[in-house]
């Protein structure tokens, strides 16, 4: 390729990760692909991006995301959840089906693609929800253009998805052949133990949910994984014991963990936040945070994902455990795992497989996760080393607040181009909507 090519965009200046790592180059794209890794001030382009300074790392992936429309909108809805996303560095995401109606049917999937159309700032794919009725309809579901999968709630949440027998989640798992996402907390366990939960006292939340309400699920779902011979991926993990447990559970099973369970400690958590640190699985005690960064430093986890379920204010406020559970995240993804690197906890390799590589490799999407010729031309460009405050005047969550609101943070999310287009730098956003589905390697047809 000829290095005096015009381009329809060149990044310039920056720092960029590529497979082979961090390298001094250009990146030139065209048609929304990458096109080129130039050496520097080669080729000229209709729009040049000055990344002098920065960090050019490929598009960060949330794959766990609850954007709460259909039906409670008042929460948040697709449009105001992709916004926070992009303004915080994020360029593509998986959206959870525990919305009302749920996403269990083919017609509640194109519904949600067809909201999102013109709405949704970032690429974006749709989880369908499993339920006791629907098991044989899933390996179809799961095939549809804009499905990222089958999720399983095996603990009750928020929302009413709830498969909790073996004997529906053998079913589930027979039906299809895409990874499986499960929210693996034992719901007969925890009936039981709903006696302990303590009126007015969010601390008491990890007592009733505890680590063997988690173990226990999900022991029991690689069972019946390896049974079924079905891929599942485990989602928020908050135990070190499942960790250790997951490290030989490779051949069926991967796993994700979330910022706010490798950053909050319940010991800290629940007096300073009360209600507003209640979420599924819950927040736990320090010694787990620091288990949890313990098997991640023996590369474990899979995928960061940040489990956004954002509830207003007036509803986390009630008193435990009328309260609801779950916290914002989309936004605040990157720029904490940019602040852990900068603690030294991670990595900037481990940073990327966690929330860009890992995605790609995990769940076959086609052309992302990777700067390279021929990808899509997806980037999270970063500060490294820039120091700032989380303020309420960045958060663009419609539930208006954050657990991490006032905290100082080392590195920050200065842009976000999605498919060769600016969408968000410097804090602002740029143009309308244009999110698309995201296409997925095992449900391309010919």
């Amino acid at each position: 390729m000829a290095t005096n090519q015009t381009f329809d965009m060149i990044l310039r200046g920056g720092g960029v990760y590529t497979p082979g790592g961090l390298t001094e180059c250009d990146v030139a794209v065209s048609g929304g692909k990458i096109a080129a890794l130039l050496p520097r001030g080669a080729g000229s382009a209709g729009e040049t991006v000055d990344c002098t300074g920065l960090t050019v790392l490929p598009g960060a992936i949330d794959t766990q995301v609850h954007f709460r429309e259909p039906g409670l909108e008042h929460k948040e809805d697709l449009e105001s959840g992709s916004r926070a996303a992009v303004l915080g560095g994020i360029t593509g995401l998986f959206e959870m089906p525990n919305t009302k109606p749920n996403t269990d049917t083919a017609d509640a999937l194109n519904d949600k693609l067809g909201r999102a159309k013109g709405r949704m700032w970032c690429d974006h794919a749709f989880y369908v929800g499993a339920t006791n009725h629907n098991a044989e309809a899933l390996k179809e579901l799961e095939m549809l253009p804009g499905c990222s999968g089958v999720k399983i709630f095996m603990g009750a949440s928020t929302g009413d998805l709830l498969v909790s027998d073996d004997d529906c989640l053998r079913e589930v798992l027979k039906n299809g052949r895409r990874r499986v996402a499960i929210h693996a907390e034992d719901e007969p366990r925890m009936q039981e133990r709903a006696a302990l939960r303590v009126a007015g006292d969010a601390s008491s939340h990890p007592v009733w949910r505890d680590d063997e309400s988690a173990m226990k699920a999900t022991r029991r779902i690689v069972a019946l994984a390896r049974e079924t011979r079905r891929r599942i991926h485990v989602l928020h993990i908050t135990t070190p014991a499942e960790l250790e447990y997951l490290a030989t559970c490779k051949d069926v099973a991967s796993c994700e963990v979330t910022p706010q369970h490798l950053t909050l400690a319940g010991e800290e958590a629940y007096p300073r936040l009360g209600t507003f640190a209640q979420m599924n699985p819950p927040i736990r005690s320090g010694a787990h945070r620091d288990g949890l960064w313990h098997w991640l430093a023996q590369g474990v986890p899979d995928v960061i994902g940040s489990d956004h379920a954002p509830h207003t204010r007036e509803e986390k406020a009630k008193a435990y455990p009328d309260s609801p559970s779950g916290m914002p995240g989309v936004q605040t993804l990157l720029p904490l795992m940019l602040d852990h690197m900068n603690a030294g906890r991670l990595s900037l390799q481990r940073l990327v497989d966690l929330t860009s590589a890992g995605a790609a490799r995990l769940f076959g999407l086609t052309g992302k996760g990777r700067i390279a010729a021929g990808y899509d031309a997806d980037f999270s460009i970063v500060d490294l080393t820039g120091e700032w405050k989380i303020s309420s005047d960045w958060l663009a969550s419609r539930c208006g607040w954050s657990p991490f609101e006032g905290i100082t943070l080392k590195g920050r999310p200065v842009g976000t181009i999605i498919r060769g287009r600016r969408v968000m730098w410097e804090a602002e956003l740029i143009g309308t909507p244009a999110g698309e589905p995201i296409r997925f390697d095992e449900t391309i047809r010919a």
